[in-house]
């Protein structure tokens, strides 16, 4: 073919040297046309083939191969390898462009072997993302250390390849650089080292609600990567964090909420001092009428009475002998109104405590754990709580601390 054309022009006239260019020119218009042509054909070979085996196979694998065009990609490998065969042929006179057009051939083919390479990998991470024991695993983060380092080789072998320089050679010369590589590369080895202790520690799972009030995140992990971690905020906001941060300082993970099946209330109401006092018998009586102490401070005034006349006291002064105090008995009913809560979780601990006294008064702290773990019905659950709670101190003849500025006392 090639002595067809060069002969025919030069029997119509034209130079040795112009017949030889347009001799090329044309064998090179012909075999990209015979190229794009075997392309497109073996794209459409691949794509049948590979459509009609995902269809008699069980597994979705193959589906997500052709979803991230791994059989589009293979396909260009055959018309490549044929334009590198051809371009000998096509150049013999002209060697540097010879040589300089394998060359580029010679990249081109690195370049689509990582696009195969990414396609597989990435279709990897998709099959994994259906199976329920791997969808909370950093999987991306193993791809991205995977494709680092098929990058770096591709870098490598495409400047072996432009200085003719052998590729193990060229390695070997890049050891002086290796400091430099690291620094550049300094976030990527962090990340990569801090990907694996997460993942080994089980440190954070995609998922997972976390807190992190150095970056400002509160709310769910979206993605775990070889440099970041996405956390979606309560707002909606995405909070980026370095991956390596999470080894490095501390951040709170609610997961342990999660799986415990309650979710924690702790808040307390600080009572006045000054209205603390021991109970007469007729507020004791009048205390009675409230169902939820009712059968408890029958049982304690038995036997009070019953310790105190064994004793002889004197109960002309309250002061003497055992007694039972508003405050405690307002933490008993309290105690016994959380034990009867319908929205409490009962096999968690709860408790209704007395804290240390403040300049304000004496905090007392309601500690338990609801059964409904979501946001919006937790704070409703805490809320009714301490509606009842406030609602219900005046009964026992408490105050609740509340700050009055000179207005207030003006007033």
């Amino acid at each position: 073919m090639k002595h067809i054309i060069y002969d025919f022009l030069i029997e119509n006239g034209f130079t040795p040297q112009v017949a030889s260019y347009l001799n090329m020119l044309a064998l090179l218009l012909l075999l990209l046309i015979i190229a794009l042509i075997l392309d497109f054909i073996f794209t459409l070979i691949f794509r049948r083939i590979s459509n009609v085996v995902a269809t008699r196979t069980k597994t979705n694998f193959d589906d997500i191969l052709i979803d991230n065009k791994l059989p589009t990609y293979a396909a260009h490998i055959v018309p490549l390898l044929l334009v590198y065969e051809a371009v000998p042929y096509i150049f013999t006179d002209f060697d540097y462009v010879s040589n300089l057009a394998e060359k580029s051939i010679r990249i081109l083919g690195i370049l689509l072997s990582l696009y195969i390479i990414k396609s597989f990998l990435l279709s990897i991470r998709n099959y994994l993302k259906t199976i329920d024991r791997y969808k909370n695993k950093p999987i991306y983060s193993y791809i991205q250390v995977f494709m680092i380092v098929a990058w770096l080789l591709a870098i490598f072998s495409i400047f072996a390849t432009i200085t003719g320089v052998s590729f193990w050679k060229f390695i070997t010369g890049l050891g002086a650089a290796s400091a430099i590589i690291i620094l550049v590369f300094r976030d990527s080895i962090l990340g990569f080292v801090a990907s694996i202790q997460v993942t080994v520690n089980d440190m954070v799972r995609i998922g997972d609600w976390i807190t992190f009030e150095k970056y400002g995140a509160d709310g769910d992990v979206i993605e775990i990567t070889l440099a970041t971690v996405k956390v979606q905020n309560w707002d909606k906001t995405i909070t980026t964090i370095p991956t390596y941060a999470l080894i490095s300082d501390s951040f709170k993970n609610w997961r342990g909420m999660t799986a415990s099946g309650g979710r924690r209330i702790k808040r307390s109401v600080i009572i006045k001092a000054s209205t603390i006092k021991f109970l007469t018998p007729i507020e004791i009586q009048k205390l009675k009428d409230i169902q939820l102490i009712t059968d408890y401070l029958e049982q304690r005034d038995e036997i009070i009475n019953t310790h105190n006349e064994q004793n002889q006291i004197n109960k002309e002064a309250l002061i003497n002998g055992r007694n039972m105090t508003n405050f405690g008995v307002f933490r008993k009913y309290l105690q016994t109104y959380i034990e009867n809560h319908s929205a409490v979780h009962k096999d968690m601990t709860y408790m209704v405590r007395q804290l240390e006294q403040t300049p304000h008064g004496i905090p007392l702290e309601i500690y338990c754990f609801s059964k409904d773990q979501r946001w919006v019905n937790y704070e409703y659950i805490m809320g009714d709580i301490f509606d009842h709670v406030l609602a219900s101190v005046k009964f026992f003849d408490l105050e609740v601390y509340e700050y009055h500025t000179t207005t207030d006392q003006l007033k």
